[in-house]
C-alpha cells in the first residue's frame, strides 16, 4: 500500500512537473512607448540579438512560452542598456519580463516603456503587417527608428 502511496506521489509531481515547463521560443514580440512623442511601436527582437528604440538597446537573451494547453505566459529575459551621445552606457534593465504582469518586473525610465507581448518561433508567427516596421514612415509623421 505504502508503495502505491509513494509511487502515485511520485507520479503527480512528475507531472506537475512537466506542466510547469516553458517552451523556448526565437524571438521576443514587446511594444515600446516613447512617451514624449506618445508613439507606440512594436519590437522584435531575436533571442541572442539585439535591437535599437530611440536610445536604449534592447537584447533577448531567451524568450519562453508555455505551451497552449496550459495558461497563456509569455516570458523574456532583456538586457537594456541606454547609449545617449557622449555619455557612458547606462543598464536600465536586466531580468525576466511577464506578458501577463508588466508591472510584475517593469524597467523604469523617464522616456520609454517596454512590456512583453509575446514570444515567437518561425515567420508564420506574426501577421505579415506585423512583421517588421515600416521602413518609411508617413508624410505627415516624424520619422522612428526602424528595428531590424
Amino acid at each position: 500500500m505504502r508503495a502505491c502511496v509513494t509511487l502515485a506521489l511520485t507520479g503527480a509531481l512528475l507531472l506537475a512537473g512537466s506542466l510547469a515547463h516553458a517552451v523556448p521560443m526565437e524571438r521576443a514580440i514587446l511594444q515600446g512607448l516613447d512617451k514624449t512623442t506618445a508613439r507606440v511601436s512594436r519590437i522584435v527582437v531575436p533571442v541572442g540579438e539585439s535591437v535599437t528604440f530611440g536610445s536604449l538597446t534592447i537584447e533577448a537573451e531567451a524568450c519562453d512560452k508555455r505551451p497552449p494547453e496550459e495558461t497563456p505566459e509569455a516570458a523574456a529575459f532583456l538586457k537594456i542598456v541606454e547609449q545617449r551621445p557622449d555619455e557612458a552606457p547606462v543598464e536600465r534593465f536586466s531580468g525576466w519580463m511577464f506578458a501577463s504582469s508588466p508591472a510584475l518586473s517593469a524597467m523604469e525610465h523617464p522616456v520609454y516603456d517596454i512590456w512583453v507581448l509575446d514570444c515567437a518561433s518561425g515567420p508564420e508567427s506574426l501577421p505579415p503587417d506585423e512583421a517588421t516596421p515600416s521602413e518609411e514612415p508617413a508624410a505627415d509623421q516624424p520619422p522612428v527608428d526602424t528595428l531590424d
